[in-house]
This record gives structure tokens, C-alpha cells and sequence, in this order.
């Protein structure tokens, strides 16, 4: 995959992200600058969810630590576990918000 197939993908990833978060009804506000999203929680942690280009992964860190994400076919796959990026993400997202929280990827 290219540099500007990355920046591309990424972008869809991270759009995504936001859409499974307004669409699960979870209490996280977000805010994104380019290649980087924040989720906010009332207790003022984070998420952060930020594509590193050079290595053409996903990351994210939580309070219950950081995960790689490598392009897998038509998913985001943990370089450790194999975990797919929304099972991963719905998992910190529920731990740090307090409330069980499903995210599915949309469409597209």
C-alpha cells in the first residue's frame, strides 16, 4: 500500500470510528486533527486512535494500554493478538466509559 493509499484509508477508518460511536449512543466525545482522533470520557481520560504512516498502522492507546493494527484483507487486525480494531475498540471504549458499548464498522 502506498503512503497516499494509507492517508486515504486511514481517513476512512477514523470517519468510521466517529460514525460506530455517534450510532452506539456511548458518552465519549470526539475530536480529530488530521490522522489523529481523541475520545474524551467525563472522568477527562482518553483514547487515542492515530494512524502512524511510516509503519501503515493503527494505533490505539487506552488506559489499559496501546495496540498496533495492521491491514488485514478488509480489516484492522491487532499485530499481537489478532483482534479485530472495532472488538478492540468497543472492549476500551466500555472499560473506560463504565457502560457496555458495541461498535460496528459501517458501510464502506
Amino acid at each position: 500500500m502506498t503512503e497516499p493509499e494509507f492517508h486515504e484509508l486511514c481517513e476512512r477508518t477514523l470517519r468510521a470510528i466517529e460514525d460506530a460511536l455517534d450510532a452506539s449512543g456511548a458518552d465519549v466525545e470526539t475530536s480529530r486533527s488530521d490522522n489523529v482522533l481523541e475520545l474524551e470520557f467525563d472522568d477527562d481520560s482518553k483514547i487515542i486512535v492515530n494512524g502512524n504512516a511510516p509503519l501503515r498502522e493503527v494505533w490505539v492507546a487506552a488506559k489499559s494500554g496501546g495496540f498496533h493494527f495492521r491491514r488485514d484483507g478488509d480489516r484492522w487486525v491487532d499485530t499481537r493478538s489478532g483482534e479485530d480494531l472495532y472488538a478492540c475498540l468497543s472492549r476500551v471504549v466500555s472499560q473506560q466509559g463504565g457502560t457496555p458499548v458495541l461498535l460496528r464498522p459501517g458501510p464502506g
